[in-house]
C-alpha cells in the first residue's frame, strides 16, 4: 500500500458499468455509505464526469455541507474527487475475467498527512470504507441480478 493512503478492496458479482454507475450518481452515495456521514446530495451534477462539481450534505457530529470537484475520470474505470481539503477519496474498478470487478476505495491523504494523522482520519476512514465496500457490493449484485436497493 503506498504511503498515506489508505485503501480496501472487495470483488463485486457485477459489471463495471454497473458499479460504476452508482458510483459516479452522488444522489445515492447515502445509499452504501458505511462512515454515517453522508446524508444525501445537492447542488452540480446528477451524474459525475471529468471536472464535475457536485455538493454533499454532511454529518460528522454537527451537520455541514462539502463542495466536491472531479479531479480523476476514466469511464467505468477510475473516480476521484476532493473539496477543500488536499486530500482525495478514490474508487477504482478492475473488471475480471469471471464477470465480477474488484473494486478499490481509497483515502488518498498524501498532501498534509500530518494534520490527518493527528486527527485520526486514516484509521476512521479505513473503519468507513470497511462498511462501505460491503453496502456497495449488496447494491451493486442486487440491482445486476434484477433486483432493487440491496443497501
Amino acid at each position: 500500500m503506498a504511503k498515506n493512503r489508505v485503501s480496501r478492496s472487495v470483488v463485486i458479482d457485477a459489471p463495471a458499468e454497473k458499479i460504476f454507475d452508482i458510483i459516479a450518481t452522488p444522489g445515492r452515495h447515502h445509499e452504501f455509505d458505511g462512515s454515517g456521514t453522508v446524508q444525501g446530495a445537492h447542488d452540480g451534477d446528477e451524474r459525475l464526469g471529468p471536472g464535475s462539481r457536485f455538493g454533499m450534505s454532511m454529518r460528522m457530529g454537527l451537520p455541514y455541507r462539502t463542495a466536491n470537484r472531479v479531479v480523476e475520470y476514466v469511464e467505468n474505470r477510475r473516480l476521484a474527487w476532493r473539496h477543500i481539503g488536499p486530500h482525495i477519496w478514490r474508487w477504482e474498478l478492475e473488471p475480471q475475467e469471471d464477470g465480477t470487478t474488484t473494486v478499490t476505495e481509497t483515502f488518498d491523504y498524501s498532501v498534509g498527512a500530518f494534520a490527518y494523522i493527528l486527527l485520526g482520519y486514516p484509521a476512521r476512514n479505513a473503519r468507513g470504507i470497511e462498511e462501505t465496500l460491503p453496502r456497495l457490493k449488496r447494491l451493486a449484485e442486487g440491482e445486476a441480478a434484477g433486483g432493487t436497493d440491496a443497501a
